[in-house]
């Protein structure tokens, strides 16, 4: 097992302009927003931020707060690209902007393993924007999310993709569920990537917890491969977690399959002065 840090570059639609003293000024498109940053410990490059908008935090550590706009922002979103696939940015109550620009390694990452036809696996798949990075590869993806709403943004990023005829699963289902019901189907993929929260319910009121429901998902996973697969993706926000607690749980769940198994941060290059902030830990299997 090897340890490394995936970073996020900027790209023309989004960049970590500043950080500094627990918060963080980043670009999506033409819009600038400040937004809460615990691991931003240090000072800002700038006394002063310019933007169009702030989210501000309520008392509660684990949720809460409002969005502040300075500006006009469009409530109903405003259009962006990542390579091939566009889609829609959008100011959400969770405080972020409807994707995570973090994640552009793990996207690019995956895309080199797929080729044309592979079968791939989007757990929590959020708005689709992972889901469709694969896809533009020639995969053939199954999107599996519990919120209705997600599933119909990323159907709408799939349309302003122009990607409505990539052969995409678009599912509103609980993840776990979804996955133990594809190994007793003996389903078998090429790629798995999933994302799941801290906290969560599934469509029918099913209730997610990170800690307690993990191994069991990771092990269902692991099922679903073979020693021809390619990738299996954790990502895991928001925990006090560390990434060797997950690299490790990745590990034990794909002996069988050989392989490697890399975890450490995820982390974006501020623009300012090229310092790294982290984000997120992640653990990922690969079998080359």
């Amino acid at each position: 097992m090897t340890l490394d840090t995936l970073i996020a570059e900027p790209w023309a639609d989004y960049g970590l302009v500043d950080s500094g003293g627990g918060r963080k000024l980043e670009h999506y498109g033409r819009y600038r927003f400040i937004r809460p940053e615990p691991q931003a410990m240090w000072a800002p490059a700038a006394e002063h931020w310019d933007a169009d908008g702030e989210f501000v935090p309520g008392s509660d550590e684990d949720g809460g707060g409002k969005w502040r706009f300075d500006r006009p922002v469009p409530k109903e979103g405003w259009d962006l690209a990542w390579e091939e696939v566009r889609f829609r940015a959008q100011a959400t109550p969770f405080r972020h902007l409807a994707f995570f620009p973090d994640m552009a390694p793990q996207w690019a990452w995956m895309r080199e393993r797929l080729g044309e036809g592979s079968e791939a696996l989007n757990l929590f798949g959020y708005t689709g924007v992972g889901s469709l990075a694969m896809a533009a590869k020639g995969a053939r993806v199954t999107h599996v999310d519990a919120s209705k709403k997600s599933v119909e943004a990323g159907k709408a990023n799939a349309a302003l993709s122009g990607m409505t005829d990539k052969p995409v699963r678009w599912l509103v289902d609980d993840a776990a569920k979804f996955a133990a019901r594809e190994v007793r189907r003996q389903r078998r993929y090429d790629g798995i990537i999933l994302d799941p929260p801290k906290f969560g319910r599934g469509p029918e009121g099913e209730v997610w917890r990170l800690e307690e429901g993990l191994p069991g998902l990771i092990a269902d996973c692991a099922r679903l491969l073979d020693k021809d697969s390619r990738f299996l993706v954790l990502t895991v926000y928001a925990v006090r977690m560390s990434a060797l607690a997950i690299g490790e749980l990745l590990r034990q769940a794909t002996a069988h399959l050989g392989g490697r198994i890399e975890c450490g941060d995820m982390a974006v290059r501020e623009e300012a002065r090229g310092l790294l902030l982290p984000t997120a830990i992640f653990a990922r299997w690969s079998g080359d």
